[in-house]
């Protein structure tokens, strides 16, 4: 997958991760997904991409975005905005894909691998801009859901698919540390961050797939 000693960038859709590992059924440890990836080479920067609902009195993933800060994570949010469509439902935007593209773009001439955590098609362009470049690229998603949670298209562009499958035992937590600590409830840890995973907004808990007829009022929208 990568080569010893190359420069290398990660680019982490943080929602359609989270979908992805929520299908398959297993909780992220970003501490181990760092620590996976600077093993196989010079890892440059990591990026983590969300929105952020900001109107919130509390904002559940704001303990996620702070860990990662201070973590070694370079992560980007920008607001969502709100709007109601024709049907007079109430649908939150949060699209980041803008975001991601302008740095990808901006770090491709200094990095030898791009890997990609996503599995939205709209990211295909980018990877054949970032390919020719110079730039390897690979994508980390999964086709082991029915229906695959990455599509065709991008698959097919990218240098080397990763299904995340195989990646669990490396950057996935253990399950039974996720079954103490929903029996034990919700805890601080570092410096009162909460724990990664621990927190997550509703409007990331929706999968990044088009809502079918009968879905709630409120909808988020990529």
């Amino acid at each position: 997958m990568t080569v010893p000693g190359e420069k290398i960038a990660l680019f982490i859709d943080g929602a359609n991760l989270y979908a992805t590992a929520k299908s398959l059924g297993f909780d992220i440890d970003y501490k181990k997904l760092l620590v996976e990836f600077r093993s196989r080479g010079y890892l440059l920067r990591a990026f983590y991409y969300t929105a952020v609902i900001e109107d919130q009195e509390y904002s559940s993933i704001r303990p996620l975005i702070d860990w990662l800060d201070y973590n070694g994570y370079s992560v980007v949010t920008k607001a969502t905005k709100e709007f109601v469509d024709q049907t007079g439902r109430r649908k939150i935007k949060g699209n980041m894909d803008i975001e991601l593209a302008v740095d990808a773009m901006e770090i491709a001439g200094t990095i030898d691998h791009m890997v990609l955590f996503s599995g939205d098609g709209d990211f295909r362009s980018l990877v054949e801009a970032v390919q020719r470049k110079g730039v390897r690229v690979t994508v980390i998603s999964t086709i082991s859901t029915q229906p695959p949670m990455i599509a065709d298209e991008l698959r097919r562009q990218a240098d080397i698919f990763t299904d995340i499958v195989t990646l669990q035992g490396k950057i996935g937590r253990d399950p039974a540390e996720r079954a103490a600590r929903e029996a034990r409830g919700p805890r601080d840890i570092g410096g009162g961050v909460n724990e990664p995973g621990q927190h997550t907004p509703q409007f990331l808990q929706r999968p990044p797939v088009p809502q079918r007829a009968g879905a709630a009022d409120d909808e988020f929208e990529d």
